[in-house]
C-alpha cells in the first residue's frame, strides 16, 4: 500500500485559512479585549478552534494577528477588484476604487483597526509597520496594471502612502452615511497627487530657460570690465 505524499502547498493554504477564519473571529472581540489573548481565546472558541492551535497559528500572539489580518485585507482588496473590474477607468479612478475597497469592507470594524494602528509601534515595531504600508500600496499599485520600474516605481508609492494613510486616518473617524466623506476626501487627495508631475515638469521647464551662470558671468565681465580678486 502506497502512502500518498502531503502537498506542502495544500498545508500552508490549509494554515492560511485557519488564519483568516481565526482573525475574521477575532475583529468581534478586539473592541473590547485588545489585540490580545483574550480576543484570540474567544475567537478560537467561536470558530471551533482548540486553544493550542491558535497558539501555533499565532505563536506572537497580537503582532503575528495584526500582520496576517492587514496581509489578508490586501489579498481581498485584490479579489474584489478583479470581481469588480478595472475597463473604462482611468489610472486615478481605479487608485481611487482600490483605496475604496480596501477600507470599505472593514468599516464595521473600524475599532478594531483603531487598535490595531495604536499597538503596532510597540508590538510590531516602526520598521514592520512600515513595511506593512509599503506592502498595501505596492499590492495596490499592481492591482491596478502599475508597471513602473525605477525611480517612479518608488515615487507612485511613496505618495500613494501619503494618500492611504491620510485616508485611512479620516476614514476611522468619518461619521457620514456609507463614508461618503471619506470617498470625497480620497478623491481630493489623490488629485492634489496627480498634480506633483505636472508641478515638476514646470519647475524643471522654468528652471531650464534661467541663463547658464557662468555664461551670465562672462556677459558681466565683458560688459562691465569686472575681473575676480586675485
Amino acid at each position: 500500500m502506497t502512502r500518498t505524499k502531503a502537498n506542502p502547498h495544500d498545508h500552508a493554504t490549509r494554515a492560511r485559512q485557519r488564519r483568516d477564519a481565526l482573525v475574521m473571529a477575532m475583529l468581534a472581540h478586539v473592541p473590547f479585549d485588545g489585540w490580545g489573548k483574550g480576543a484570540l481565546e474567544r475567537a478560537a472558541a467561536d470558530i471551533g478552534i482548540p486553544p493550542g492551535e491558535a497558539v501555533v497559528l499565532f505563536p506572537d500572539g497580537a503582532r503575528d494577528a495584526i500582520a496576517h489580518f492587514v496581509d489578508m485585507a490586501d489579498r481581498m482588496m485584490i479579489d474584489d477588484l478583479a470581481a469588480h473590474g478595472l475597463g473604462g477607468l482611468k489610472l486615478r479612478e481605479k487608485v481611487a476604487l482600490a483605496v475604496r475597497m480596501r477600507l470599505e469592507r472593514w468599516t464595521p470594524h473600524r475599532e478594531a483597526i483603531r487598535r490595531a494602528l495604536a499597538v503596532m509601534p510597540m508590538r510590531v515595531g516602526p520598521a514592520a509597520s512600515a513595511a506593512s504600508l509599503y506592502r498595501t500600496v505596492d499590492a495596490i499599485w499592481r492591482a491596478v496594471g502599475d508597471q513602473s520600474v525605477d525611480f517612479n516605481f518608488y515615487t507612485k508609492r511613496a505618495l500613494l502612502a501619503a494618500v492611504y494613510g491620510s485616508t485611512l486616518m479620516f476614514w476611522l473617524n468619518d461619521r457620514s452615511e456609507d463614508c461618503a466623506a471619506t470617498w470625497a476626501f480620497l478623491v481630493r487627495r489623490i488629485d492634489d497627487v496627480m498634480q506633483v508631475p505636472k508641478l515638476r515638469a514646470k519647475v524643471t521647464d522654468r528652471l531650464g530657460r534661467l541663463p547658464n551662470p557662468l555664461s551670465l558671468a562672462r556677459r558681466v565681465r565683458d560688459r562691465f570690465g569686472v575681473r575676480p580678486v586675485s
